[in-house]
């Protein structure tokens, strides 16, 4: 059988699917000339990441596919339902990327608390004339310890992110409407491990009493943090989005860092991905990456290695 990484897949991944007789094709077809693709090669397995859309186009005209796999967690890019009605397995990684969304989450914060995301820029362009001057200009950082980090969706990433947070000393919030409490068992170097219930408490409390808010929820159709939410939240709080674009109002984030109301934020993901609005682009407070929240070595070998065993066993 014949499976089609259109958006790539780590040679972990694909050592394991040719160990067991499968074919692996890492062409990367264009959007529009992908139906015949699969069709003139006799393709029974698509994987994609978030590039690639599996729509009903595909799901109708492409008799002989029997498997769509995403490469992650959030599956809107694929007519999920749709396509298991029509008899189609459909299977993601929800574990896998996610330490690394959180170590994300966690360097955009260590950035945006040492004013690292702008001192790396101006540090090349001024450390030799203006020195004095940027260092008064990043004095005032603050510890992440002893802040409170609220987390909104406390589901798989959500927690990873709440153990990095216990580990550098913050207290923990978290809200998630499906789940009055969760175990997070934190393991160490050494053996030890450590165990911390967490009770989710209302969304309005977190907004209430984090110092820094991390998102990791799935795309929905209303915004979660808008500007009702914005305005419940301490003065000089921290946010990062790494979840889905859409979920905060990002005109009304630049307004609440122009009122310094909110102290600097990051964003991986974008309303308008992969063309965010110039105003996110060129604003100082606001700490960048391109959707690279799962992009690690090693977060993509899981993600390979689990989607080829989820095929094996679906097909044999």
């Amino acid at each position: 059988m014949k499976v089609l990484a259109n958006d790539g897949v780590s040679q972990s991944g694909i050592n394991v699917l040719e160990a067991a007789g499968y074919e692996v094709l890492t062409t990367t077809v264009a959007q529009e000339q992908l139906q015949n693709y699969i069709n003139k090669n006799d393709i029974s397995v698509l994987l994609v990441r978030s590039a690639t859309k599996v729509r009903k186009d595909i799901i109708d005209n492409c008799p002989n596919l029997k498997i769509i796999g995403r490469g992650g967690v959030g599956m809107d890019n694929i007519d999920v339902e749709y396509a298991r009605e029509k008899g189609l397995h459909v299977i993601n990684t929800p574990a896998a990327s996610s330490h690394s969304v959180a170590e994300l989450v966690f360097g955009h914060f260590y950035g945006l608390a040492r004013f690292l995301h702008n001192s790396n820029r101006d540090m090349p362009l001024e450390g030799d004339t203006n020195f004095k001057a940027l260092k008064k200009a990043y004095a005032k950082g603050i510890e992440l310890k002893g802040k409170t980090l609220g987390v909104i969706g406390f589901g798989r990433i959500g927690q990873a992110t709440a153990k990095i947070g216990i580990g550098a000393g913050m207290k923990i919030v978290a809200f998630d409407p499906f789940m009055e409490k969760a175990n997070l068992e934190l393991d160490f170097f050494d053996g030890q491990k450590l165990n911390f219930e967490i009770e989710t408490i209302s969304k309005e409390d977190v907004l209430k009493q984090a110092d820094f808010i991390s998102l990791h929820v799935p795309a929905q159709k209303e915004y979660v943090i808008d500007e009702s939410e914005l305005k419940m939240m301490k003065d000089g709080v921290f946010i990062a989005n790494a979840a889905r674009g859409g979920v905060v109002n990002e005109f009304a984030l630049v307004k609440a860092i122009e009122s310094r109301k909110v102290a600097g934020a990051a964003l991986d993901v974008f309303e308008k991905e992969p063309q965010p609005e110039i105003q996110l682009l060129m604003n100082a407070s606001l700490s960048l990456t391109p959707h690279t929240g799962a992009a690690t070595n090693e977060a993509q070998d899981r993600i390979g290695v689990e989607l080829a065993d989820q095929i094996i066993n679906i097909l044999g």
